[in-house]
């Protein structure tokens, strides 16, 4: 068991309050707000009418409300975005981003600390803080959310040790999670091209939310010919929008090119190999099926 800790400074905290928050997010989200509770929190995304990729969080019962963990680099966005949907709803929207910080630490010590359940996205509280198993993935480890001024005291008390947030972007990326750069994804891959189904990320019996009609229609008509899938460089660089060739047929394109790149591939395509090395004009690559990912 390794006590490493990542202080996840590119993350950002949206708080939902008011007497309309629960209804207001099950309108908009890809996920069922009915499953968040106190010691329960989940993985959504928030999508164009049509279905694309916009957005996507995890959500976490907070007092009367609800923090929404999400990029930083998105965190703006998502705000304005929400203000669009608000109108005449009784909800407060606040950026806590400058208060609060997103700290991430393995599996096997979230599993060492009294109070913990192994049961994705289960939530309990650390000296009032919730402490979350990332819904995703259990092997993303777990996520604390705390004010910024505890922050160092929770974590000696805790035994964790900061460690380079790279290697947190690495192990999600080896995983086949995309880690950062969600932006570059935004209306250009459906929501379920994203695989959220198996990360627990959409539920198909809620009834409507935006992008609804597109995301069950690919599903239900088994029209899924597309996934998000990781890229493992060989050599050289990758370009944005790069197509991807495998016997002169076109089986997928570049989506994230740089740090820790994503393709979105054909993966039905009889053309596809998942064991062939693939070139580019600057380099050479192989396209990777995470375990978890069953295709």
């Amino acid at each position: 068991m390794t006590n490493n800790v990542y202080i996840l400074e590119d993350r950002a905290i949206l708080y939902i309050n008011g007497l309309d928050a629960k209804s207001f997010l099950q309108n908009l989200i890809s996920n069922d707000i009915n499953k968040i509770s106190e010691n329960s929190s989940c993985f959504a995304s928030l999508l164009t009418p049509q279905g694309k990729f916009l957005y996507e969080f995890i959500i976490v019962k907070h007092k009367s409300g609800y923090f929404i963990d999400c990029e930083k680099s998105q965190s703006e966005e998502i705000f304005k975005q929400l203000n669009t949907y608000k109108i005449r709803s009784k909800v407060e929207i606040l950026n806590l981003s400058n208060e609060f910080v997103v700290a991430s630490f393995g599996y096997e010590k979230y599993l060492s600390i009294e109070g913990s359940k192994d049961i994705l996205g289960f939530t309990f509280k650390y000296r009032e803080d919730p402490i979350i198993l990332d819904p995703r993935n259990k092997n993303l480890g777990a996520r604390l959310i705390i004010n910024l001024e505890k922050l160092y005291l929770s974590l000696k008390k805790l035994n964790l040790k900061d460690d380079k947030v790279e290697n947190y972007y690495s192990k999600s990326h080896k995983l086949g999670i995309v880690p950062k750069n969600l932006n570059k994804l935004q209306n250009k891959i459906f929501g379920i091209e994203c695989n959220y189904e198996e990360l627990n990320g959409i539920d198909f019996k809620k009834g409507c939310f935006v992008g609804q009609e597109n995301t069950a229609r690919i599903k239900l008509k088994n029209k899924l010919s597309k996934r998000l899938l990781p890229i493992e460089i060989i050599d050289g660089k990758l370009s944005e929008d790069e197509k991807i060739y495998s016997n002169d047929v076109e089986i997928g394109k570049v989506i994230i090119n740089s740090e820790y790149p994503f393709a979105l591939v054909k993966f039905l395509d009889k053309n596809f190999n998942k064991d062939q090395i693939f070139k580019s004009k600057n380099g050479s690559f192989k396209i990777f099926i995470p375990e978890w990912l069953k295709i």
